[in-house]
């Protein structure tokens, strides 16, 4: 068991799923603003994508994430009917 346990290697990840989004949402504004056009090598996409990053980092940019419980609920509700 100790040689089982010892390979294992555990990663924090949030007990909500909504930290998914959030990657999703950002991968998608990646897309829009730097890679919406043909790169000519992976040597300029690694450029690209790095100054896009320090970019975004230099900037503090985050996401305004404004999904909550209630919203989830109603949603549910409109696609599932009501949960008893």
């Amino acid at each position: 068991a100790r040689r089982i346990l010892n390979k294992l290697e555990l990663h924090y990840t949030p007990k909500h799923a909504s930290w998914l989004n959030m990657v999703e949402i950002e991968i998608g504004n990646m897309n829009k603003q730097c890679l919406n056009r043909r790169i000519a090598s992976m040597e300029e996409l690694k450029t690209e994508l790095a100054a896009w990053e320090w970019n975004r980092n230099k900037e503090r940019t985050s996401i305004n994430w404004m999904f909550n419980v209630e919203l989830a609920r109603e949603k549910l509700q409109r696609a599932y009917g009501a949960l008893n």
